[in-house]
């Protein structure tokens, strides 16, 4: 029997918690719609963001807050999933960045700032919304670094629409394997849980509790323990609070923001650069291997006591490098 990869044992894991937290819930019905209550109440708002102007966008589905800084050719900002995650992953490599750049660092629908209307959230809503904000906001071919599973998206949208995108930024990127997988009759019962008014509240409560948070950020995000603040979990605590986000992060752990890219890779022409962190844990920094065979072509930079968001660990070195690459890519086109 084959050796489950990282991010195998870290979907088992993460269904074993919110397993138990459906089973905490279920041993009663007041006591935890009582302290879903509580948690709504204490947990606090988002504060504004200090960085950058912020400004709002209407998609179809929902008003999308993004921040706009800077001057230059469009730089499109995608951030990575998981409990309370946004654009704020982005802050100083797009105060960066914006020195040469017009920066646009967006919080994906039903995540930060952004309306989270009730829906079923799939990759196909993130690759509209991404094109739209493409065509309606940006007005101009663009690069776009996308994180995470968010760089699926961005490489489908490469491929559908390439005069939208002139280059790809791909960071730890996913659509590969596991998370090119549609869901599966697991995750499909998961996602049906954690969507109870009750017993799934009360799960993703405990997934995201500040103690939760900060495993998740330590142990499977930062490399550097002493990065992940006070400050830092409580922003991802609230955010993952607000009203109405329990419905993305339910999609995003049962596999539904999944988005495959082996078929389409081959497709893809844009230049390609590929940052990963070395001390990386899932994906793990080997798995660059892959995406290297499907884009020969690409750069791939490794970033020294970094995890899966060089760009929040080492935002200088990140814009240093990703800058020389997209300006190397545009004296080649001259």
């Amino acid at each position: 029997m084959a050796a489950s990869t990282p991010e195998e044992i870290q979907r088992t894991a993460r269904r074993r918690r919110l397993v138990r937290g459906l089973m905490i819930g279920a041993a009663a019905v007041g006591v935890p719609a009582l302290a879903n209550a509580w948690v709504r109440r204490r947990a606090g708002r988002l504060e504004a963001p200090t960085w950058g102007r912020p400004r709002f966008y209407a998609f179809k589905h929902g008003e999308v807050a993004f921040q706009q800084l800077g001057e230059g050719p469009p730089l499109l900002l995608l951030h990575s999933f998981g409990p309370g995650h946004d654009s704020t992953e982005w802050q100083r490599t797009a105060e960066l960045m914006a020195e040469t750049h017009r920066v646009f660092a967006i919080d994906l629908l039903g995540w930060g700032r952004s309306e989270k209307p009730r829906l079923t959230y799939d990759g196909e809503i993130y690759i509209q919304l991404v094109r739209d904000f493409l065509e309606d906001v940006v007005r101009e071919r663009a690069l776009v670094a996308a994180a995470g599973l968010s760089a699926a998206y961005a490489i489908q949208l490469g491929v559908d629409r390439p005069e939208l995108v002139s280059s790809l930024a791909l960071i730890c990127p996913l659509g590969l394997d596991l998370h090119g997988e549609e869901p599966d009759l697991k995750d499909a019962l998961l996602h049906r849980f954690l969507r109870l008014p009750i017993l799934g509240t009360s799960a993703l409560n405990i997934f995201s509790s500040r103690s939760g948070i900060g495993n998740h950020l330590r142990n499977e995000v930062y490399s550097a323990p002493e990065r992940v603040d006070a400050a830092l979990v409580e922003h991802h605590y609230r955010a993952s609070h607000e009203p109405g986000a329990s419905a993305a992060l339910a999609a995003y752990l049962a596999g539904y923001l999944n988005h495959s890219t082996s078929d389409i890779l081959p497709r893809l022409g844009q230049p390609v650069w590929i940052g990963w962190g070395r001390q990386a844990k899932s994906p793990a920094v080997d798995r660059s291997d892959q995406w290297l065979k499907h884009l020969p072509e690409a750069h791939l930079e490794v970033f020294e006591g970094a995890g899966c968001l060089p760009h929040a660990e080492t935002p200088v070195a990140f814009s240093r490098l990703l800058s020389a690459f997209w300006a190397e890519q545009r004296s080649a086109e001259a």
